[in-house]
């Protein structure tokens, strides 16, 4: 599909399709591209090429496919981006202060709704929303604190 991520070639470059013509796709790789020859497998992920927000973004530095040069620095002790390189943008253990808020058990929740408040520093509130085109109903409610 048009300007889906695709995954090209041994290393897993990040690459987007950006023209369809008949059975061919023109892809643009973002990253450094030699050694990669026709033949090479494409993996197409059924995602569009895009970014993550939440708690974390705002103290970080990024490429421009939102790779966290910091973490990849630690990572390879390396001042290089190594080829198809995969690294979170956003971390998976910092645990941030959760403030639910305009919801209780029972209440239906639509795609943009508001349930939560995460305060990343003294500037920034992240606001919690539900992903677009889902909805549901509140079955539990996390007490405020730090997750």
């Amino acid at each position: 599909a048009m300007y889906e991520l695709v995954r090209v070639g041994y290393f897993e470059l990040v690459g987007e399709i950006i023209r369809l013509e008949g059975d061919m796709a023109t892809i643009q790789v973002y990253e450094e591209t030699s050694g990669v020859t026709v033949g090479d497998p494409v993996l197409r992920t059924g995602k569009p090429l895009s970014v993550e927000l939440g708690p974390g973004i705002m103290g970080s530095i990024f490429d421009g496919i939102q790779r966290p040069l910091k973490d990849i620095n630690v990572l390879t002790e390396s001042i290089y981006i190594p080829k198809g390189i995969n690294v979170p943008c956003l971390s998976r253990t910092a645990k941030w202060d959760f403030n639910p808020i305009n919801i209780k058990l029972g209440s239906h929740l639509t795609g943009g709704d508001i349930y939560g408040i995460v305060h990343e520093n003294t500037l920034v509130k992240q606001k919690l929303m539900l992903p677009p085109k889902s909805k549901g109903t509140v079955t539990y409610v996390a007490e405020p604190g730090s997750y």
